[in-house]
This record gives structure tokens, sequence and C-alpha cells, in this order.
């Protein structure tokens, strides 16, 4: 397998990472890392303080040289669940920028402090990574744990071959080089923020500009300055919606990227509309989760259209299976069914969860859990989870995600959720959640239920609609439905 990050070898003179104040070159970034990569070789797995931070980055670029898994660890995270994660994933030391106060749960662990200015005696990379042991592309890369919604968090096993599967796909859809200068303020503990925001750039020899902590301001200034891609979520996406009206300066500095890309949610329509109002530039959507990297995504040459999460990636296969087991065939925008998937993209397993591992799989497809349309050109729309996002009322098989978009559309909503609730007649009733728009009147829930049902269908109303200051969200700006419940 080729070495994950070529551009360390030759692209020494050009800036790798930047986080504020602090850069690193390629050449840099090289000594740091290597250095470490010598420190820490052998070892058979190592944790990450992962604090959005220069020494994050250089330590996972480290641990990817040396062949050693990297567990990255959430600072966010309370002590019983970060307990649980080093028990599992028994990391044989903790790596951290120095100064960095590290919780009880690690102080089992060995700490090594993490250089960024490398000692005179650093280790310089070499032409290929075979002189730390060239690990095998099936070689776990890193040990992602998952949120755990259903039970205590499980560590997704990402094997080398998947990291370097992934980020090659994404060059080809979003035509990503080394030009590129991609900015962002995502956390780095997860896949988003650390193996697409940071790994991705390195990768194809581009830069990295880490805003430290979103703000909107940020945005504006490292766009404007030389930026050509955003990463985002929606919840910073909204932010850069609600300022667009009076920032001239963000509104130049959004209209002149390259590439607006948002994920790890969807995205209301109303941001899509705002942002490409303002704007000009349509906001693309892709579609992954920790077990498999990404699938899909709206391609820089494709059609991006608000609620699609694009066609399936370069080396992967998706399909659509209904509740029996069988696979949806054509593409009619309609049939409902949950997604699976396979491909060189794939986690390995579940650490220390054999059982999980194989409950995850039909066959060598992975069962994702989410429920999901195809459009006529194959693209996919992603209408919600299995578990939480599948409303069967009435006879009727619905998805709480387009009841969402449908919502959003009104002009007195800001946010919407929906879920479904035990219901004597229908089985389930469709259930709004709404956050209002504070600088409109109120919708009455009959006004809300009648807009829906013109829009969609009439069985897909809300039965109930809840009003609610603020809907509960993960880091990531997901909505945690298994909070919306009436106590």
């Amino acid at each position: 397998m080729s070495d994950l990050f070529p551009a360390l070898h030759t692209a020494t003179g050009r800036t790798a990472l930047r986080f504020g104040e602090r850069a690193l070159t390629y050449g840099q970034l090289a000594r740091a890392a290597g250095d470490l990569a010598a420190r820490i070789g052998g070892a058979p797995r190592v944790a990450l303080w992962a604090t959005p931070t220069l020494e994050t980055a250089v330590g996972v670029v480290a641990a990817l040289l040396a062949g050693v898994p990297v567990v990255p660890l959430n600072p966010k995270t309370g002590e019983r669940e970060l307990t649980h994660i080093v028990t599992d994933s028994a990391p044989a030391a903790v790596l951290a920028a120095p100064g960095d106060e590290l919780p009880g749960a690690l102080d089992g662990l060995e700490r090594i402090d993490v250089p960024v200015t490398p000692a005179a005696s650093a280790t310089p990379v070499p032409a290929s990574a075979s002189a730390f042991g060239e690990p095998g592309p099936l070689s776990p890369a890193l040990i992602v744990y998952t949120s755990g919604t259903t039970g205590p968090p499980k560590g997704a096993v990402l094997p080398r071959r998947a990291l370097a599967v992934t980020l090659d796909a994404l060059e080809d859809a979003w035509e990503w080089t080394a030009d590129d200068v991609l900015v962002h303020g995502l956390p780095l503990f997860h896949v988003h923020g650390l193996i697409l925001g940071v790994l991705g750039p390195l990768r194809r020899g581009g830069e990295v500009r880490h805003l430290g902590r979103f703000s909107v301001d940020g945005v504006a200034r490292e766009l404007a300055g030389g930026g050509t891609m955003l990463f985002g979520v929606p919840t910073m996406y909204h932010r850069l919606a609600e300022a667009l009206d009076g920032d001239e300066k963000l509104r130049e500095a959004l209209a002149g990227a390259r590439l607006l890309v948002s994920g790890s949610a969807a995205l209301p329509l109303h941001d899509h509309r705002r942002i490409e109002a303002a704007t000009g530039r349509r906001v693309i959507e892709r579609y992954g989760m920790t077990e498999t990297l990404m699938n899909t995504s709206v391609r820089v040459d494709g059609r991006a259209r608000p609620g699609s999460v694009g066609v399936p990636l370069r080396g992967v296969e998706l399909r659509l299976v209904a509740e029996d087991g069988s696979a949806i065939t054509g593409y009619d925008g309609e049939s409902i069914g949950e997604v699976q998937v396979r491909g060189e993209n794939l986690f390995t397993e579940y650490l220390n969860r054999p059982e999980a591992t194989a409950a995850a799989f039909d066959g060598d497809w992975f069962r994702t859990g989410d429920m999901a349309v195809r459009d006529e050109d194959g693209s996919v729309r992603i209408v919600g989870r299995r578990a939480t996002d599948l409303i069967k009322s009435g006879g009727y098989k619905i998805g709480a995600g387009e009841i969402e978009n449908a919502l959003l559309e009104h002009p007195g909503v800001r946010e919407a959720a929906v879920t479904g609730e035990p219901d004597p007649d229908l089985g389930e009733r469709v259930v709004a959640w709404i956050v209002a728009d504070d600088d409109r009147a109120r919708p009455t829930p009959e006004e809300l239920a009648a807009h829906v049902a013109a829009q969609l269908a009439p069985h897909k109303r809300p039965r109930t609609v809840r009003f609610l200051d603020a809907l509960p969200r993960n880091d990531m700006g997901k909505i945690m439905k298994r909070s919306l419940r009436v106590s």
C-alpha cells in the first residue's frame, strides 16, 4: 500500500497546517511527526487527546507513520464514558499537547507530549513509511468510538485502506487538489473533522486552516485570505446564513469559495436557499458514518439539490433494502428502504464486539440503519434513522426527514424535528417539535399540519405539534431525538 501522505517528502516548503497563528510546513510536520513516530513505534495502540490544535494533527500523522492504531478521545467526554473507552481500547499511552490537563480516567496511561517543534535529532520521514514497518492495507489505522445512543460506545476499527480509498474517492468527486486550502472549525475526535478535515488535505498535499473554534468572522477571514473549501455542519451553516444579510465581507468570502460542503446531519432547506440567494453558491452535502467513512456525495460537476446527498462515491456499492429483506430495484424517489453499503471504505470490526460486528452485516453488506429513497438519477435522499425516523402510521411508512424539510419551508419555522409516538388508532402518529421564528407570528398547529399536507400528502401531516425554545443537539449539530420525549 502506498504512503498515506506522499507530500511529506515532496512538498517540504508548502504550508500543511495552520491553527490560528501557529503553522507547520510539510517539512516541519514530517520532522515533528517522524520524531514522535520513532518514539511510539511498536506500541499496540495509543490514545490521542483530540483538542483542536496542531498537536492533535501531528499526533495522528505520527501514529499513522508508525503504523500504530490511534484512538481519538473527545475532550468533552464524561468520566464514565471515557473510562469505558480507555478500558475497552487499552491504549499503551495517551498523546497530548504539553500543558493539557487530562482527566482522572487517563491517570493509568503513560503520557507523551506531542512535539510541534522537532528536536535537533528528529527522525526525518523517509520516501516511504517502510522504515517504520509498512503496515498492510487492512491494518488498523484509527479506532473511532460511536456515540453510544443504544448502549456503551463501540470502537469502530478503521483500516488504512478505508482512509485511502475514501479520501481518493473524494478527490475524484470534488476535484480536490494540492492547490486547495480547506477552512473549518470542526472538532478533531471524529471522522468529519479529523479524517476528512485534516488527513484529507494532507493526503492531497494541500493546506488545512483550522479556526480552533468556529466563528463567522473566522470563516470570512480565512476564505477571503485564500481559502478555497469550507467544511461545516448544519449549525455552522445556519449561523453563516443568519449573518449574511448584514455582512458583505462574509457574502464575498462565501461566494469566492470553490466548494462549500455540509455533513454530519441534513442541512435545512431554508439555509440552503438563503446561502444560495446571497452568494450564488450552493452548499453540497455528502453522506457517511463512522463505520463506513464516506458513502455518497454531490459531485462538484453534478447537481446540488437540497435534501440530496448525491450519488455513491467511486468504489462504493449502495442498495436499499425493504422490510422483508428484498432489495428495492428501480429509482422512483418514493420507495423507502434501509441503506446498505459495501466496499473498501468499510470498517473491519467493532473492537472486542464480535457479535455486534456480525449483527451489523447482511452478508458483506453493512446495515447502516439509515432509511432513504433514490431519485431517478440514482441520487440518494436520507429520510431518517430506522430506529427513530421511520414512522408507521395508518398503514403508511413515513420518513421523518421529508416532513422536517416541508416544515422548514414554512416562514414561521426556524427549526423542526419529527418523531413518531404510539397512537391507539394509527399505530403511530406524526409529532412535530418546532422552534418558531422569533421575527414572525408563531404558526398554529393546524396551520403547520395543513402546510405539510399541501406539500406532501395528508397522511404525512403532524397530528401533534409541540413548541420548544431549542432542539437538543450533540457536538456535531445532530438533533438528539431520543431526548424528545414527553415526560
